[in-house]
């Protein structure tokens, strides 16, 4: 993997400064029904238009983007943590960070096949929702472990 596409390594600490906040507000705002005022934003809704005569009207509906703000801020924070260099970039490294992808991708499918066949309506909307996250997650999860057990088998030699 070469790492001129990589962050540098500053940008994990700011990764997890913007994520966290993000998830705390995406879970909010999906559970808790949780929603910043200063977000709402009008939103002209074509599929409602009303012909009177001959003026049309076309009606707005008023959308909270909270749920949309703490998704862009999951994505970047999770972007950010998963793709910053480490202190030490070398090769072994490039090589645990590449079958971390492959294994996240792996898993991200396997996952989704299981909800396709498995979950349905709008709790599918849910699971597609979190699956966004998924890839990012697992690879950061699968890469951290990787790199942990790593250091303790050169520690062990």
């Amino acid at each position: 993997m070469k790492t001129k596409w990589l962050f540098s390594h500053r940008f994990r600490l700011i990764g997890w400064i913007i994520f966290v906040p993000s998830a705390i507000l995406g879970l909010s705002s999906q559970y808790a029904n949780f929603n910043i005022r200063w977000l709402m934003a009008d939103i002209l809704n074509e599929s409602k238009t009303i012909e009177l005569g001959n003026s049309i009207t076309h009606l707005v509906d008023i959308q909270n983007l909270t749920d949309e703000i703490a998704a862009i801020g999951i994505i970047a924070g999770l972007l950010l943590i998963a793709f910053s260099k480490e202190k030490v970039e070398d090769e072994m490294i490039s090589q645990l960070r590449l079958e971390a992808l492959q294994w996240s991708v792996y898993a991200n499918y396997i996952i989704l096949a299981i909800a396709i066949l498995t979950v349905y309506d709008e709790a599918f909307f849910s699971v597609m929702v979190y699956n966004m996250f998924t890839v990012l997650l697992v690879f950061i999860i699968r890469f951290r472990w990787l790199l942990y057990r790593n250091s303790h088998q050169l520690l062990a030699l």
